[in-house]
């Protein structure tokens, strides 16, 4: 199960107008480099989540100072308002049109002969207003070889021609709001055997507003980003002697990850799960029995044994559940079988990919697979469904849904058949519209193996995140030939469903902690309160206190260091404890505690009685 990537989101991959805006400003930013920076080759440049970048492979390093004058003649060239024009051409003439553009020549060699291959042509070129009207032969002859490149002002000649499939907007007038934001390594085509080339990022909304509030928004993230916080907060730690993409996880985060676990766990049992383990690794033949190793092969960590076998760290769980199952013989009588397993797996991601708890090499999945007879799967996926809904409840996410489904132009992506992929699709449509569900499809964005229902939520800043997932197979299971007795004797082969809630536990801690700023609610924060006597003179009632909070289920801690009050207090403020409790000589008198709440400031004096009643309030 794929889990862990962010995803940008598309509605039957239809292009928006803003994403055709995104892709021209992607052209708009090539146009304006090759101007400054005229032996600048080009990579590829597409629209991407609230804009678009553009990969070069430049002379020397890119500053900041660089980034501004590449904006202003960006700016010039939207001010000009010039023309997109699409010309279709032969291959041949396509490798002139781009003889001094390696990358490009590149990609043009390995598109089939009988495909077109489309260019966008930005500017002014003579005869530019002939296109509509000729031929796509005719057309082509009048684009002379030339290295792609804008040649500024507002001449006859002014001219920017980029292979592109497109969409576009018919002119770059039509661009609203941009800005480059900040430059970075992407290795051409994804690999780490190729050439490291500058990826250049911008921005583009519709207007200036927009983009002012999405630029607020992104400060407000950086205020609460996960990868500054979970350490602060004692949660995480990374070691550059065990290595990047793999957290070590302090006590105070093994205790948020096991009360989510917990949480979820206490879901499913009610649901019929049952808990189940496996091994780390395996042999490949699983995988590829599977279909996996076909598709991820080049993702996996192996591992080659002293007897010449090859075993992989498990990149996903579901193959392994499948041989649960496979244990014994089941009758019709017996299914369902629930089985849920919460473990790590592996994937070899490139090191320039890896970012905090967001993408990481381990990743934790709360997986659950199902087993069932065809009449079941409804119940099933809305027992499924229920869990996911309940889950996110508890931290006010707005749910929508997207119905993942396959792309039937590039069939040989996915395992099975046209007929068993129309079954399962029909299925989730079926439910999502009986449910009356938000929901959306995805062409494209099915897994290998079946289609989806992937949930899609909003956190505290708007930002929209994938996180859960539930998926129908009826492709694996026959695979591994597993089957139940129907009623009148024969095997059947079940219908497999995977869900997972959070997907990667690693990846939803980090929106988490993004989404509460790190102040987790009460019933998730590793430490609910800590106890801070005024001076020595306190500590043996402040003792007392925290013993008496302890007893009642809560998280407590004492802080009695010989530091001064207002420093203790500063330091578990830094922290994000929910309550702070003070106790001085007129708390001991009282019979009180003095009350400090996150975010909110002084609640004042209450019985330690009163205080249990409020943390048990908020627990809910």
């Amino acid at each position: 199960m794929k889990t862990q990537r962010n995803v940008v989101i598309k509605t039957n991959q239809v292009t928006t107008e803003i994403e055709k805006m995104r892709h021209t400003a992607s052209h708009v930013l090539a146009a304006a480099v090759l101007e400054l920076y005229p032996n600048a080759k080009l990579g590829i440049g597409p629209a991407i989540d609230n804009g678009f970048y553009y990969d070069f492979e430049l002379e020397k390093p890119i500053s900041a100072d660089d980034l501004v004058r590449i904006e202003k003649v960006m700016a010039e060239i939207v001010k000009a308002n010039l023309p997109m024009k699409r010309i279709v051409v032969a291959k041949k003439k396509a490798l002139e049109i781009e003889q001094d553009q390696g990358y490009k020549k590149e990609l043009i060699s390995e598109i089939p002969e009988n495909e077109e291959i489309s260019f966008y042509i930005l500017g002014k070129l003579d005869q530019l207003d002939k296109l509509d009207s000729l031929a796509k032969h005719e057309a082509s002859d009048i684009i002379p070889p030339l290295t792609p490149r804008y040649n500024g002002g507002e001449s006859a000649s002014s001219t920017f021609v980029d292979l592109c499939a497109g969409p576009h907007l018919q002119s770059t007038g039509q661009i609203g709001a941009f800005k480059i934001t900040h430059s970075a390594g992407a290795y051409w085509k994804g690999s780490e055997k190729n050439k490291m080339l500058t990826r250049l990022y911008g921005l583009a909304f519709e207007t200036q507003e927009q983009l002012d509030s999405y630029l607020k928004m992104q400060e407000e993230a950086k205020k609460r980003d996960h990868r500054i916080l979970g350490p602060q907060l004692d949660l995480y730690s990374f070691s550059d002697l065990v290595g990047s993409g793999l957290p070590l996880w302090a006590p105070k985060g093994v205790i948020v990850r096991n009360l989510l676990d917990d949480f979820i766990w206490s879901l499913r049992r009610e649901k019929g799960f049952e808990k189940v383990e496996i091994p780390h690794i395996t042999k490949k033949d699983l995988y590829e029995k599977s279909g996996h190793w076909d598709k991820f092969k080049d993702e996996l960590f192996k591992i080659n044994t002293r007897e010449g076998h090859t075993y992989a760290m498990k990149p996903m769980n579901c193959p392994h559940h499948t041989q649960i199952f496979a244990r014994r013989k089941w009758s019709y009588k017996d299914m369902p079988q629930r089985y849920a397993n919460t473990t790590m797996v592996y994937r070899d991601e490139q090191s320039g990919e890896l970012n905090g708890l967001s993408r990481v090499l381990c990743i934790t999945q709360d997986d659950a697979h199902v087993f069932c007879r065809p009449e079941q799967v409804k119940e099933e996926t809305l027992n499924l469904w229920n869990i996911v809904e309940t889950f996110y409840g508890k931290f006010g996410f707005e749910l929508k849904m997207r119905l993942s489904l396959h792309d039937s132009n590039h069939a040989d992506k996915y395992l099975g058949n046209p007929k068993s992929w129309e079954f399962a699709e029909d299925l989730l449509r079926k439910l999502a519209t009986e449910k009356g569900a938000d929901f959306y499809e995805g062409v494209g964005e099915a897994a290998f193996y079946g289609p989806k229902l992937d949930f899609m939520g909003k956190d505290s800043l708007g930002r929209e995140w994938q996180l859960a997932t539930i998926q129908v197979d009826v492709n694996m299971p026959g695979r591994f030939d597993l089957a139940y007795t129907n009623a009148d004797g024969k095997d059947e082969t079940p219908i497999m469903l995977h869900a997972a809630v959070m997907g990667a536990t690693e990846r939803f801690l980090s929106i988490l902690i993004e989404h509460y700023a790190g102040h987790l609610p009460l019933w998730l924060a590793p430490e609910q309160v800590v106890v801070l006597p005024i001076s020595e003179k306190q500590i043996e009632h402040a003792q007392s206190i925290t013993q008496k909070l302890n007893q009642s289920g809560h998280r407590i801690r004492l802080d009695d260091r010989n530091e001064t009050l207002g420093k203790r207090i500063r330091e578990n403020e830094m922290l994000k404890i929910p309550y702070i409790l003070v106790i001085g000589d007129k708390e001991i008198e009282n019979n009180t505690v003095s009350v400090r709440q996150s975010q909110k400031g002084d609640l004042g004096s209450m019985s330690v009685d009163k205080f249990v009643e409020l943390l048990f309030e908020q627990r809910t």
